[in-house]
This record gives C-alpha cells, structure tokens and sequence, in this order.
C-alpha cells in the first residue's frame, strides 16, 4: 500500500511500476501509479477521497480533496497528472468519489466562497452552483459536485464519474467525520490498485 502525507494540496507523487526503493510518504494530495502491485490510498474523514482508472493505459490515481484541495482543484490536477506520466487521456477515466462532507452539513464561512472564486478550482466556470446561501454569511458547500465538475471540466466523460452520496457527518456511526467527532475521529481509506491482467 503506497500512502502519502497529506497538507490539503494538489502536490503529486508518483509510484512507478519496477520501483523497488522504499516508499517515504511525500508530501502530497495526490497519488498516480501504473504500478499493477501496490494499492494506492488517501485516508479522509469529511474530505473527498476521488479514485481514477485508466482502462486503456491501465493506470490509477487517488487524490484526497477537502475544501482546500478543491479550492485549488485537486480532482483535475489528479486527471492531469495521469497524463503528464503515464499519457492518459481523460476521455478514458472512470473514477468514483467517496463519502465525504455533504452540502447538508458543508457550512463555511465566506472566506472559504472567495478561496474557491480565485483559486484553480475555478478553472473552466463559475464555482457558485457549488454554494447554497445559509444563515447570515454562511453557505453551504457541496463538496461531492465540486469534485465531479472539476473532474469533467478536465476532460472526463461526466457518465463515468460515480458519487456515493454520503455525508460523512449525517452518517458519523458508520463512516468516520471530524466536523461530528472532532481529533478523536478515524479515517476512511479510498484505495484503488490496478487488475492484473
């Protein structure tokens, strides 16, 4: 199992096939392998876990994306990193999106609405449909359609992105939510590996 330390980024680590060093955990959001292996993993609890495979190049990628990652557009630079290394192209990527923060309790504050209108998330459209106006200055974030149309906006084919629709929190006695349990909260592991041939 290949993990990576996680800062709430959109810094990428690549486990190549025929590496034998040993891994060390880079500081990085995002995982890409063409490794068949070794699994590759991001560990959540409220942030969005987004699995990728390419069924063509037979190539996979994991990025962890909280508001943070998403604001900077995590889920498009995971989809432009299988291309960078291993060729990809996004029109071959299915991926699947974990339980995460639902818009129902994703309420932030507004400094989180302006990271998102001038960071890469809003690359390629507006980044409103992903607010819903709350109380006072708050709005709640839909985290799960954020990643979605990010992944699309880079290219992926919109029909072969699959959401669980879980909220970590509405669900925090089956899934693990640090907005319902705060520090003592566990962590979700997303993990995808290759298919043997």
């Amino acid at each position: 199992m290949r993990l990576v330390k996680q800062v709430h980024g959109v810094e990428v680590a690549v486990a190549r096939r025929g590496d034998t060093g040993a891994w060390s955990r880079p500081q990085a959001d995002i995982i890409v392998t063409d490794d068949p292996d070794v699994a590759i993993g991001v560990r959540v609890a409220d942030c969005v876990p987004v699995l990728l495979y390419d069924r063509v190049r037979r190539v996979a990628g994991a990025a962890h994306a909280g508001w943070r990652g998403t604001a900077a557009d995590a889920a498009g630079a995971a989809v432009r990193a299988l291309h960078r290394e291993f060729g990809s192209n996004a029109a071959d990527l299915i991926a699947a999106i974990g339980p995460c923060l639902g818009q129902c309790c994703g309420e932030v504050g507004p400094e989180v609405v302006e990271a998102f209108r001038t960071g890469a998330g809003a690359r390629g459209g507006s980044v409103d449909v992903w607010f819903t106006p709350g109380s006072g200055d708050r709005f709640f974030l839909d985290l799960e359609r954020a990643n979605a149309d990010q992944l699309a906006r880079a290219g992926m084919d919109p029909d072969r992105v699959s959401a669980a629709g879980l909220c970590t929190k509405t669900h925090h006695r089956r899934l693990h939510s640090y907005r319902a349990e705060g520090a003592a909260a566990g962590r979700l592991l997303g993990a995808i590996r290759i298919p043997s041939p």
